[in-house]
């Protein structure tokens, strides 16, 4: 198992993840969802996100294939969430309400937050190039960080202040909304050709 373990394809998937993960894009979600329930349950969040991007390594192209999805299209869907998600951030409107959630920590923190069909596209993606051990430590290395950020996102309100969110929203909203269009460009053009 150690011969397999390779640091620089455990880091470089675990770029990915934590650029796809987008954490600390997502704190002003995290901050907006704790106000609305009161409290998150940060170690269920992150185990459950943990559990759902380690089966979908093992699972995901199966699972894809079973119900007639192929990747493309499925990393498409994905980009229309990310895009939506985006604007939410940028323009400061809420598209998606919940009918008072009683918690925040699966739905939608651990999905489709943390582990959604981005994050689930890269994982399929990253299983062609990298050994599937060093994507499981990256996976693990970045449900740490989640986890800490989640556990943290009081301190963190505290330290920014609302103006200093407001602008993190904005431009991570910026970001997000440019990853959902290269995805959708990269996927779209796959899907055709």
């Amino acid at each position: 198992m150690f011969k397999v373990l390779d640091f620089r394809q455990i880091f470089t998937a675990g770029m990915i993840l934590f650029a796809v993960i987008d954490i600390i894009g997502n704190i002003p979600i995290i901050i907006d969802l704790r106000k609305k329930v009161g409290h998150i349950q940060s170690e269920k969040a992150s185990i459950v996100a943990g559990i759902i991007m380690i089966v979908f390594l093992f699972l995901g192209k199966e699972i894809l294939n079973l119900i007639g999805i192929d990747v493309n299209s499925f990393a498409v869907a994905g980009s229309f969430i990310l895009f939506f998600l985006a604007l939410e951030m940028i323009l400061g409107i809420s598209l998606y309400r919940d009918d008072a959630p009683e918690t925040a920590s699966v739905v939608p923190l651990a999905f489709p937050l943390i582990a959604g069909a981005g994050t689930m596209t890269s994982l399929v993606s990253l299983q062609a190039e990298y050994e599937t051990v060093n994507i499981i430590v990256a996976i693990v290395i970045n449900i740490i960080f989640v986890y800490l950020v989640l556990k943290s996102s009081g301190k963190i309100e505290k330290v920014l202040g609302s103006q200093g969110i407001n602008v993190i929203r904005k431009v991570f909203g910026v970001i997000l909304l440019a990853i959902a269009v290269k995805l959708f460009a990269t996927n779209i053009q796959n899907l055709f050709s």
